[in-house]
């Protein structure tokens, strides 16, 4: 049998470091994001995330717009937390998206770009973006945005490939949109210097899942579902590297764990109490 210890692990730690730091970034910026997501908003979201994908995909020459785009929101992502937590000092807050973008453009192409700073950026976004969004989701946004975002990820994986096509465009420009970690412990040849990649929204996924589980539910259940996640995403991958691997929803991985924990709670805590059975004696 063919396991992988790594990308679990690491799927556990960033969703554990961004429930933590969640804890403490929360309220400084609630100061700067207004409002909750709603029905509709999940919605919309969850559209604009499948026409980004769908163009990712199949419109031709998105190379240079694509590379613009998503420098300008990594930049813009660390600025946000820079300025918000030097105090409003901009001329502090711009120092990190000037490092990355330098790095990354006289770097990218290097081994060290590929292999390290890329992953290493990758889970530093992939923490940010979850401090960032999950303020934005209530609980009820949170079981919408799960169930649809999951049957999305199963049709775009396995039934159309649209979102393998994406993940290999984006994979080509070397933009931190995975974290793609070697394989270990090595059981069959056919892995040798295998690596296994993961998308940020999977981990996203996982973070908010996490969050909103502590918020509703404390910080025990919220472990207990992490470990119940992370227990998942490696019986999953254990199947697919056993059998033949291919791409496969990482969000299906993740909430088939999450569900297990959280949904036999929520059924109980819904249920109409039963009344009372008046005895005369």
């Amino acid at each position: 049998m063919q396991f992988d210890i790594v990308m679990p692990l690491t799927l556990f730690l960033v969703t554990l470091v961004s429930l933590f730091l969640n804890q403490k970034t929360e309220d400084k910026l609630k100061s700067r994001l207004e409002g909750e997501f709603g029905v509709r908003d999940v919605l919309l979201l969850v559209a604009a995330m499948v026409g980004m994908i769908v163009i990712i995909a199949f419109v031709k020459d998105i190379a240079s717009p694509l590379l613009i785009l998503f420098l300008f929101s990594y930049s813009t992502l660390l600025f946000t937390f820079g300025y918000v937590f030097s105090k409003n000092r901009w001329y502090v807050a711009v120092i990190a998206p000037i490092v990355f973008l330098t790095l990354f453009f006289f770097l990218r192409g290097t081994d060290i770009w590929k292999l390290y700073l890329v992953n290493i950026y990758g889970l530093i976004f992939a923490v940010l973006i979850v401090l960032y969004l999950a303020g934005l989701f209530s609980w009820k946004s949170v079981f919408y945005f799960a169930g649809i975002m999951t049957a999305l990820d199963i049709v775009l994986v396995l039934v159309t490939g649209t979102m393998v096509q994406a993940a290999q465009t984006t994979q080509k420009l070397e933009l931190p949109v995975m974290v793609s970690l070697p394989i270990f412990p090595v059981l069959m040849e056919r892995y040798a210097g295998g690596f296994m990649s993961l998308g940020l929204g999977d981990f996203f996924f996982a973070g908010l899942l996490a969050v909103h589980t502590f918020k509703k539910y404390g910080r025990k259940l919220a472990l207990v579902s992490m470990v119940a996640m992370t227990v998942s995403f490696f019986v999953f991958l254990a199947v697919l590297l056993s059998l033949d691997p291919m791409p496969f929803p990482g969000t299906l991985m993740i909430i088939c764990g999450w569900a297990v924990i959280v949904l036999p709670i929520e059924i109980r805590r819904r249920k109409p109490p039963q009344p009372a059975q008046n005895t005369i004696s």
